[in-house]
């Protein structure tokens, strides 16, 4: 079946303002199978000013936190009814088993849209007590105020989810959004956002602009009336967006990947450590911005376990994520077939042992084998670049001092995980890594209380909890001069 996808500004499916289109393409089959439309710098425009029309005079502007929360409540009621629809949309738009937006994404992005519900009527000011006025008392107090309107970025990776951590807190904050979804993965954020006009959201509060980063997100970013840009993607794209809209002081967060190590001290419970590090690398055929890909594994179990991860490797079923049985589809789109190949042939080049997996050449489809390498060291292109794509490295190390050490040479500082049974190395070492989350004999754990972001190339700020919420206000302080 064709898809013939269109924009969905001020509650309003709309084509580009001069017709062009992106095609869809089938990383399975390598065939396109629709189209979306190709935003320009006109379509953000009229998206722009329908959203800054609803957050200075329109419905939205007038309700309050409880009212907002109610809204939220209801649409994750919607999304909850079409789970199966929203996972397959993510799942068959970049190629992946449904099976983990089921399990994953969609209860994910539930979480966040039911508690940022709770949010919503919690963003308090506060009062402040102050020296006075030339003698005269005062009160000051502050409020909490929407930061304006929104633009937000989304990646192809994990469409939905990363949509609903930017969309409801920003939602309960009071703010009005743009969405842009990545071109190759379009689906989910439209439907989210008829969704949205189905609960009973004004129109114009919520838009999406299908399009290129270069066209609509750069729009986006220089948009007057956009205060706050908040972007998931590469470093590269991340440091492009920072400039041109740091030069008019808009508001930005950036979370922008990593290459997260796994820590596997010698008294962890093997298979536990296994299982999870299987699941840090191999998920989403590795395209997760907290991969794993980095196993550091304490010298006394290095070879067992580096054969382990290859056996475990070895034994995922490659193929269409359609078919039963079938554990792992292909890579999202060409150009990332061809990143992640390039990668492991640099692996091997640069002297790692390729244990399982490979530089991989299928007659259709960008399906890249699950490959890990072992002997290798913290200087080699696989250890220090983020491949997005399903390669392991494992590197070994003698002491804990040594493991914090290059867990902490990375330009990157997202995540990592801790694997121990020993309670009070876990706390020290999770202290003295240098990412915004670690895991303690649990990869990723991803929690809509929880915060998420990371430090050094990772990005900067933080989605998710109530601070996420927060983020998307502006404090404002209110002194009121008090009679005698």
């Amino acid at each position: 079946m064709t898809e013939h996808l269109n924009h969905f500004i001020e509650g309003t499916g709309c084509e580009a303002s001069d017709g062009r289109r992106i095609p869809l393409v089938d990383p399975v089959t390598e065939q396109v199978y629709g189209s979306c439309a190709r935003g320009t710098a006109d379509d953000v425009d009229r998206a722009v000013n329908a959203a800054h029309h609803q957050l200075e005079q329109g419905a939205w502007s007038q309700l309050d936190g409880a009212q907002r929360a109610r809204l939220l409540l209801k649409l994750a009621d919607l999304v909850e009814r079409d789970t199966e629809l929203l996972a397959d949309m993510d799942a068959n738009a970049i190629g992946r088993s449904p099976i983990e937006p089921r399990r994953m994404d969609v209860p994910n992005a539930l979480a966040n849209l039911r508690a940022a519900a709770g949010w919503a009527n919690q963003l308090e000011g506060r009062t402040i007590p102050s020296g006075g006025y030339f003698g005269t008392k005062t009160l000051s107090y502050t409020v909490r105020e929407p930061v304006g309107v929104v633009g937000a970025i989304v990646p192809w990776n994990s469409p939905l989810m990363i949509t609903v951590w930017k969309l409801a807190a920003l939602l309960a904050a009071g703010c009005t959004v743009v969405i842009k979804p990545s071109e190759e993965t379009p689906q989910s954020a439209l439907h989210l956002a008829a969704l949205a006009r189905e609960a009973g959201f004004p129109d114009g509060v919520i838009n999406v602009v299908t399009g290129y980063g270069a066209e609509v997100g750069r729009a986006l970013c220089e948009h007057p009336h956009i205060a706050k840009i908040s972007f998931t993607g590469s470093p590269e794209a991340g440091r492009e967006i920072q400039r041109t809209a740091g030069v008019l002081f808009k508001h930005v967060a950036l979370e922008l990947g990593g290459k997260s190590p796994q820590i596997v001290f010698d008294d962890a419970s093997f298979e536990d450590a296994l299982r999870g590090c299987t699941l840090g690398l191999f998920a989403n055929q590795g395209q997760i911005c907290a991969a794993g890909s980095r196993i550091l594994v304490q010298r006394g179990i290095a070879d067992r376990f580096a054969a382990a991860l290859a056996d475990a490797a070895q034994a995922v079923k490659v193929g269409d994520p359609r078919e039963p049985g079938v554990q792992m589809g292909p890579v999202a789109k060409k150009a990332q077939f061809d990143r992640v190949n390039r990668y492991i042939q640099l692996g091997i080049d640069q002297g790692a042992t390729l244990l399982a997996g490979g530089v991989s050449t299928p007659e259709r489809g960008w399906f890249v084998r699950p490959t890990i390498f072992a002997n290798a060291n913290n200087e080699m292109a696989i250890a220090r670049d983020e491949i997005f794509g399903p390669v392991g490295t494992v590197i070994t190390f003698d002491s804990e001092e040594e493991a914090v050490a290059l867990a902490n040479d990375s330009t990157y500082g997202l995540a990592a995980t801790v694997w121990t049974t020993d309670l009070v190395r876990a706390h020290r070492v999770a202290g003295a890594v240098k990412v915004g989350a670690v895991g303690v004999n649990c990869w990723s754990p991803l929690d809509a209380n929880l915060p998420w972001g990371g430090v050094k190339t990772s990005g900067i700020g933080r989605e998710g909890g109530f601070g996420g919420a927060l983020a998307y206000t502006e404090e404002k302080v209110i002194t009121v001069l008090l009679p005698k």
